[in-house]
């Protein structure tokens, strides 16, 4: 089986192969050669931010926002970015090397404070720096999904921050695969409808797209962004049962784009329903007119 025809493999059946190259602080080296201190802070206390994008073709999707964001999460925590220069350097150099992988990639790109002690101080002028790339799988035409009680954090000096301390979502998702959902909607701390572990959620009433205002603790997702700004959406804060009686309801992320939903815990949605099949058509059209938009 080659890489391309791994790229397509079911994201319930596997995952794909990872990058041959790997960009670590401030060079290339292969992947399988790849390390980073047990000391780490990324590792020992999740001290560190993160982004995922796509890679279409060699281009980047949404890059400058993705820099953008990555700068905010980090500004969030107290860590400085040491070079937006050597970053992007690091983004170009990684999808060139690994070029072969497929025209769709998924980059993951995590800094983190560096190697300190075994606590929660840091050590100064330190940082680790990480962009790797795999073929991107394919997401499932539409989601289920199920909501949990858990809550985001609104009041967190970490809300909309995408940052390495990631275990809340890691365990969520992993309540909603044993469900056999795709994706964990959860509440804020006021109960109101805020997110999904690596998603944002939008729905239709009456007509009208409605998602979360970023009040409500949510990410700030980028595609999030882009929907709200190229089409009529409103951003309202949501109680949890709006869930019960929307007519449609869609996921986005950088890698899924727009993600019908066809199930909420035992309610059954049309999916893909006409608003979010012509959303979806039109933000891969115009996505596709600048990808760094």
């Amino acid at each position: 089986m080659g890489l391309v025809e791994l790229a397509l493999i079911s994201r319930e059946n596997g995952w794909p192969v990872n990058s041959t190259k790997v960009w670590l602080n401030d060079s290339l080296v292969d992947a399988d050669k790849a390390t980073v201190s047990i000391f780490d802070h990324g590792f020992t206390v999740g001290d560190g931010a993160f982004e995922t994008l796509k890679v279409i073709k060699g281009q980047p999707v949404a890059l400058t926002r993705h820099v953008e964001r990555l700068i905010y999460s980090l500004d969030c925590i107290g860590i400085e970015l040491n070079s937006e220069e050597i970053l992007r350097k690091a983004i170009n150099e990684v999808i060139v090397a690994n070029k072969d992988l497929g025209d769709v990639m998924r980059m993951r790109i995590t800094y983190t404070s560096g190697v300190g002690p075994l606590g929660s101080d840091r050590t100064k002028e330190n940082f680790t720096l990480v962009v790797a790339v795999s073929p991107e799988a394919i997401w499932p035409e539409t989601a289920i999904v199920t909501t949990v009680g858990d809550a985001r954090n609104d009041r967190s000096m970490l809300a909309g921050a995408k940052t390495t301390s990631y275990a809340q979502n890691a365990a969520l998702l992993n309540v909603a695969k044993k469900l056999g959902a795709h994706e964990a909607i959860m509440p804020n701390t006021k109960g109101e409808l805020c997110e999904g572990t690596g998603s944002n959620i939008f729905v239709v009433k009456d007509g009208q797209v409605l998602t979360p205002a970023l009040s409500s603790g949510c990410l700030g997702g980028i595609t999030r962004a882009l929907v709200v700004q190229w089409f009529d959406v409103k951003e309202v804060n949501l109680p949890m049962s709006v869930l019960t009686d929307v007519d449609e309801a869609f996921l986005t992320s950088s890698t899924r784009d727009i993600q019908p939903i066809s199930k909420i815990d035992n309610r059954v949605l049309q999916a893909p329903g006409p608003v979010a099949s012509d959303l979806r058509k039109k933000f891969i059209e115009k996505l596709a007119e600048n990808y760094d938009a």
